[in-house]
């Protein structure tokens, strides 16, 4: 007689119907793959969004150009944007030869008051920065004179809501530039004024690191992003219409506002 195996317990499942287990190697390189997926994704939606850019680069005037009617779009490109020299005795310091990569921050007494400057782009963590700077300044800043291309959106609106809280007026003199996120700090102050020569400009802002996400997901951040500036814009007291000239101008592009369109959308206040 052939020797049979014995017979398997009631509770056991043969080992046929057993689920197969992967080895650790290939798990590995499943995981590796889908690393591989994902960086391809977020390279490739990037890509899609500077390629216009790229391969259509804008033709607007450069920065420096004159105004004039109807003529307020120029090129953007806070990397290539020299300060232009402060003319002495506008500023409580000179404008520095080049622009900082990030906020630099300055206390210091002018006519007879504290007053403090804020020059450079703004970059993320600057708002962290701020708040420490402002606990080293007694006494408190009456003023902000404004010096910057722009940067981080959220930076930004932190900081604005810092100035607003400690009730401080925002100013620019005439060589002064106030680009892209910068005019939310301008928003901020009590008081606001800009003087004539100044550059004052609004464009589309990018919210987020990357789009790697569901469309839907995307569009989501973007509207919350616009929301909340919305909302800032509401809360400092000025015009939601002045939206209308940054959504409709390309990130490679700003709108410089005029004068009048700052007193129309209460950007700038009564002297």
């Amino acid at each position: 007689m052939k020797n049979r195996p014995p017979p398997l317990p009631d509770s056991a499942e043969p080992l046929t119907n057993a689920a197969p287990r992967w080895p650790a190697s290939r798990m590995l390189r499943w995981i590796f793959g889908l690393q591989l997926v994902f960086a391809a994704i977020l390279l490739g939606s990037d890509m899609l969004r500077v390629l216009p850019q790229l391969a259509f680069p804008s033709s607007a005037p450069d920065i420096t150009q004159p105004l004039g009617p109807g003529d307020q779009t120029r090129r953007y490109d806070p990397a290539q944007i020299d300060p232009r020299p402060a003319r002495p005795g506008t500023r409580p310091i000179p404008a520095t030869t080049d622009m900082p990569s990030r906020l630099d921050f300055v206390d210091t007494v002018w006519d007879g008051q504290p007053v403090i400057t804020l020059t450079g782009q703004i970059a993320p963590g600057d708002a962290a920065r701020f708040a420490d700077f402002l606990t080293t300044v007694d006494p408190a800043p009456t003023q902000a004179f404004l010096n910057s291309p722009g940067g981080s959106v959220q930076d930004a609106l932190d900081m604005g809501r810092q100035i607003r809280s400690l009730g401080i007026n925002t100013r620019m003199t005439a060589t002064d530039i106030c680009l892209s996120a910068c005019p939310y700090l301008l928003a901020a102050g009590t008081a606001r004024s800009v003087a004539d020569g100044a550059l004052v400009g609004v464009h589309q802002h990018y919210f987020g690191e990357n789009t790697a996400l569901p469309a839907f997901m995307a569009v989501e951040n973007i509207q919350r992003g616009q929301g909340e500036v919305m909302e800032y814009l509401s809360d400092m007291d000025i015009d939601p219409l002045i939206m209308r000239h940054a959504l409709l101008t390309p990130p490679d592009e700003i709108y410089l506002l005029t004068p009048a369109e700052m007193e129309s959308y209460q950007l700038t206040t009564p002297q």
